[in-house]
């Protein structure tokens, strides 16, 4: 893991209810690269229910495979949490933790908007096109920091943006009435390829802010130089 000063803000990184489960993942022994790995799982197991819910015509099966979905997202993002948290608190802080922390996220990423993108109502290119410009996004922000720059963690389609919305539609898939679902015809594209245009378009938003970013603090470290 890195410091705390290049990991990405999150408030609920100070709830009380968080710091006790990362105290109690420590007291375990599960150490901090083991937890980035269980992400993947999450994430494996959220994108075989998006895809599966494009896959059986049972309606109330498919409603628990969203729900399964969404909550597999929510863990996801849990495990990225704690990763980090565990790390400081058991002094495992390290570079090589460090790609523990950022690979499986980039896995992830590609894991469930490819999902997403074959669920009922997604366009499985979308989910591709997705895919790629997380990981883009991402990769300027690494790239940043390699520079010499702070690394930018802006949004509007930052991670946990981009999984909100993943959970959003997760959700709706799961509970919305069955007149409200999303399209189920060819050319028609439901909520979750909406949500894919809406990733993939606050994604290049995001890149180039976060290039702007770079490029002002690399030169402001330059003038002061």
């Amino acid at each position: 893991m890195g410091t705390p000063a290049e990991r990405r803000p999150i408030a609920s990184r100070e709830l009380g209810v968080m710091q006790k489960l990362a105290g109690w993942l420590c007291r375990t022994g599960i150490s901090a690269n083991a937890i980035s790995v269980l992400g993947i799982v999450f994430a494996v197991v959220a994108c075989v229910a998006l895809i599966a819910t494009n896959r059986i015509e049972s309606e109330a099966a498919v409603r628990v495979l969203w729900l399964l979905a969404a909550v597999m997202v929510q863990l996801r993002l849990l495990a990225n949490l704690m990763d980090g948290m565990v790390a400081l608190a058991s002094d495992e802080a390290s570079p090589v933790g460090e790609l523990y922390n950022e690979i499986p996220d980039r896995i992830e990423d590609v894991l469930i908007l490819i999902g997403l993108g074959y669920a009922a109502g997604g366009a499985p290119t979308m989910g591709y096109g997705a895919a790629v410009l997380a990981v883009f996004v991402a990769y300027v922000r690494a790239m940043g920091g390699v520079a010499g720059a702070r690394q930018s963690f802006t949004g509007p389609a930052a991670k946990p943006h981009r999984m909100f919305l993943v959970t959003v539609v997760s959700l709706y898939g799961a509970v919305a009435p069955s007149s409200w679902q999303p399209l189920h015809t060819e050319s028609g594209w439901g909520a979750a390829a909406v949500a894919l245009a809406v990733i993939s378009v606050g994604s290049v938003i995001t890149a180039f802010r976060r290039i702007h970013r770079v490029v002002d603090d690399l030169r402001n470290r330059e003038i002061g130089a």
